[in-house]
This record gives structure tokens, C-alpha cells and sequence, in this order.
């Protein structure tokens, strides 16, 4: 149960979380962006909220939790990727007049994925571990 319920609090940073934070003169309404990069930003918003509620079905009505934190680590996992990748693009991991923090030195725009990442991985390992105790 605690594999299902990681699961689900991490689908709730695409579902939840990211719409919240990104839907906003900062990011889909700022008019500073290129049209075609707000176009990105909506498209990677709901397809990545379109995942998540397939997501939340498989563990809820397939118990495939694996395959539901694989595809939580897929979309949560690529904005670690894109920060570890920011300079080759010239990005940045923290929108200036944006929401954000510092927690203990660390900006939570790399606390909330990487944790969600952890969550994911470690509903990976329960689930895996349950798995083979119920054979």
C-alpha cells in the first residue's frame, strides 16, 4: 500500500503541482516567451498531466504500480535532466520573478523532483519486493 500511495503523491507534482506553478504570466502567459515556446509549455503540461492520470488508473485499477512510477520517473525525471542539461542550452533553473525557494542552499526547484524521483524509485522497490512476496 505505501508503494501505491508514493506513487500517487508524486503524480500529483505533474497533475497538481506543475499546472499551478507554470500556468501563469511566468511561463504559459509570459509575454516575453516566443509563441511557439508557450506552445511547448502547453503541450509538455498536458501531456505530461494526461500521463499522470494514466498513471493514477494503473495503480489504482491495474495495480501496475512499477509501470505507473516508471512512467512518473519518465516525466519527473526529464525536468533533472533538463536542468543538469541548462547550460548547454543556456536555461536556467529558476524563473526570476517566479515562484521558488532556497531550501538549506538548494533551490526546491531541484528538492521537489529530485525527492519525487526518490518517491517513484522507492514505490519501484516496494512494489517489486510485494510482487515477489505474493508468488
Amino acid at each position: 500500500m505505501i508503494d501505491r500511495l508514493l506513487t500517487t503523491v508524486g503524480l500529483l507534482v505533474p497533475l497538481v503541482m506543475l499546472p499551478v506553478l507554470e500556468i501563469r504570466d511566468t511561463h504559459v502567459f509570459n509575454p516575453s516567451w516566443p509563441p511557439h515556446a508557450r506552445l511547448h509549455e502547453v503541450w509538455q503540461l498536458s501531456t505530461n498531466f494526461g500521463i499522470a492520470l494514466v498513471a493514477l488508473w494503473l495503480v489504482w485499477r491495474r495495480d501496475a504500480v512499477q509501470l505507473a512510477a516508471i512512467l512518473g520517473l519518465c516525466m519527473i525525471g526529464g525536468s533533472l535532466v533538463a536542468h543538469l542539461l541548462a547550460p548547454v542550452y543556456d536555461g536556467a533553473l529558476i524563473y526570476p520573478e517566479g515562484p521558488g525557494g532556497v531550501i538549506l542552499g538548494v533551490p526546491t526547484a531541484v528538492i521537489v523532483p529530485f525527492a519525487t524521483c526518490l518517491a517513484f524509485s522507492t514505490s519501484i522497490l516496494l512494489a517489486r519486493v510485494r510482487n515477489r512476496s505474493s508468488e
